[in-house]
Formats: structure tokens, C-alpha cells, sequence
């Protein structure tokens, strides 16, 4: 039996089209012939079910904290239209979701790790909240959501940053010295003329209490992977602020970014999204869900470890796509 792959799935910031594309991996995925559950974890903005075509009826997440512990998260398992994936709601009817506990959110996870299916997609919240934040770590691999926008990478970094420094603080927990002088760097405005903190930076603040919690920390940090997704590009040419994008994350944030994917802006998307049609399943033959199904099987053949050249291999698919889509394009129109 294959082991589960849990695949957190984020965004620096809202209209990047996170949900719609999480929603259609799966449904690529599971037609692909892996089982496959979509859980909605965007507590407070749930709405990953419209993107599925399920009806909101059904009890999630917020139903399985209150039922504190007396069903499974499996058992909220709701079958889809497509064999092979099932769903789990978000809040549903429940108020105040978006503020549950730390016991809550670890009751959350520990649910999570016990789903069976091949691979779980988690469709977290836009932006830094904590619950984002922790469920983005529950995994080494991780997909980041952007477009092209300048506030949209910026909010990305600005995502992957807030994840290191999380990530930093909650392993240095248990030394309250440590905690309360990192929790204070990061939190404390930066003067004028003052840089402001760096991961390469807090790693110094917890090396001046001790060096090997310091290099324990950054090595954990290390096994972290972003994997960015490009969405609703218009050109391969606009990959070329990824040697740019590389160094910020690797110098300013000590992560290692792998290039993942590049889907083509497609107007259908905006389309069936109005009409409440689901995406793949209704034109399975656009351009962005190509680009869906080319990024599922990427998944299934590459995703347990680090890409190599990730940049140019992205850079390469993105030019093959970019060719077939216009001789598709010339074969519609008749040219010659």
C-alpha cells in the first residue's frame, strides 16, 4: 500500500486563484487514479466546495472540533461526482472557526495525519494567519500560489518569511529565555536606517544563548522545501525573474524554493467560476486545465524530493506549453 502524501497548499494573498486550482488538482489527481481527498482548512472563508460542485450541506471541520474527539475527520469524508476523491468541509454552519485554539489546531492536525487516502490537499487560508502558517509546516513539501503581480510574489515571500520565523519560534518553545528573545527581535519595529530581521538574522539571536539549539534550528528549517506554483501566466518569458526570486529566498529566508509549475491564463477559468462549472470537468481540454493535469502528474512522478535545476526545467516546460498551445490555436483557426 502507498503511504499518504500531505500536500498544504497556500498563498501570500487572496485573488491568486488558490482554491479553484487546489480544487482541480485533486479532481486531476484522482482521475489520474490516486485517491485523493480535498480538505478545506480556509477557516472563516470556506468555499473550497464550489470549486468541486458539492453542495454547502454537509458537516466539516468546525462539526469535528465540537464533536471533540468523539468521530474521525475521515468519518466527514463526503464522496464527489469523480471516483476516487472525496471531501472534507470547513466550517460549514459553525461560527468563529477562523479562531480555534492551539489544543484545537493540534487536534486538527493529528486528524489530518490519520487520512488514508494516497494524497490529502489541504486548502489553507490567503495570507500569514497562524492556522495557515501551521498547517503549511505539517509537511516538507508545501505549494505556494502566485501570479506574475509584484504584490502578489511580495506577499509570497512575505508568506514564506512569517513561515520561518513560525517555524523558528515554535522550536525554540521549549527555552523561554530563547523564545522570549526571539518573539521580542521579531516583533520589535526596525529603526530608522535599521535592515530588518532576517531568518539568517534570528538564527544569530538564538545562537548568542546557544550555537548548537542555533544550528539544530536551521537544519530542521532546511528540510522545508516551497514549491512554487506560477498561475495565470501569459508568457515562459515572465519566468525570468526566477533567479531573482531564488536568491531572496534562499539568502533573505535560508529556504530553498523548487520552481513547480506555470499555468497559462486561461479566460474559460473566469468563466465556469461564474457559472459554478467545475473547471476540469467541464473543459477538460483548456488551456488551464492542461496546465492542471500537467501539474498533477508532476506530483505523482516528482513530488517525495528536492528537483534539481528546478528553474530551467520550469522555464523548459513552460516554452513546450507556450509552442502547443499556439499551434492549437492556429490548428482552430484554420491557419495554414
Amino acid at each position: 500500500m502507498e503511504s499518504t502524501t500531505i500536500i498544504p497548499i497556500a498563498s501570500g494573498k487572496g485573488g491568486v486563484g488558490k482554491t479553484l486550482l487546489c480544487a482541480n488538482l485533486c479532481i486531476a489527481l484522482a482521475k489520474l487514479g490516486h485517491s485523493t481527498v480535498a480538505v478545506d482548512l480556509d477557516l472563516g472563508g470556506s468555499n473550497l466546495y464550489t470549486c468541486l460542485g458539492v453542495p454547502n450541506k454537509y458537516p466539516g471541520i468546525g462539526d469535528f472540533l465540537k464533536a471533540d474527539g468523539a468521530k474521525s475527520l475521515q468519518d466527514l469524508a463526503v464522496p464527489t461526482s469523480v471516483e476516487g476523491l472525496s471531501f472534507i468541509p470547513g466550517d460549514g454552519s459553525s461560527a468563529f472557526t477562523a479562531n480555534i485554539t492551539h489544543d484545537q489546531r493540534k487536534t486538527l492536525m493529528k486528524g489530518i495525519k490519520s487520512l488514508k487516502q494516497r494524497f490529502v490537499i489541504l486548502d489553507l487560508g490567503a495570507g500569514t494567519s497562524f492556522n495557515s502558517l501551521n498547517f503549511f509546516g505539517m509537511a516538507p513539501y508545501g505549494i505556494i500560489i502566485t501570479t506574475f503581480e509584484t504584490p502578489a510574489i511580495m506577499n509570497a515571500v512575505m508568506f514564506l518569511r512569517n513561515f520561518a520565523f513560525r517555524a523558528a519560534s515554535g522550536m525554540v518553545r521549549p527555552y523561554p529565555a530563547v523564545l522570549a528573545d526571539v518573539v521580542e527581535r521579531i516583533g520589535r519595529p526596525a529603526a530608522v536606517g535599521e535592515a530588518p530581521v532576517t531568518v539568517r538574522g534570528l538564527f544569530d539571536v538564538i545562537a548568542r544563548h546557544d550555537q548548537t539549539l542555533a544550528a539544530r534550528v536551521e537544519k530542521a528549517l532546511a528540510r522545508y522545501r516551497p514549491r512554487i506554483v506560477f498561475n495565470m501566466g501569459d508568457s515562459p518569458q515572465e519566468l525570468s525573474i526566477l533567479d531573482r526570486l531564488d536568491a531572496t529566498v534562499r539568502q533573505g529566508l535560508c529556504l530553498e524554493p523548487d520552481f513547480f509549475g506555470f499555468i497559462f491564463y486561461d479566460d474559460i477559468v473566469r468563466q465556469s467560476a461564474k457559472r459554478r462549472e467545475v473547471l476540469l470537468l467541464k473543459y477538460p481540454g483548456s488551456a488551464a486545465s492542461r496546465g492542471i493535469i500537467g501539474l498533477a502528474r508532476k506530483v505523482i512522478g516528482s513530488w517525495d524530493g528536492p528537483l534539481a535545476s528546478s528553474g530551467e526545467l520550469l522555464k523548459e516546460q513552460a516554452a513546450q506549453q507556450f509552442e502547443a498551445l499556439a499551434a492549437r490555436k492556429g490548428q482552430e483557426s484554420g491557419a495554414p
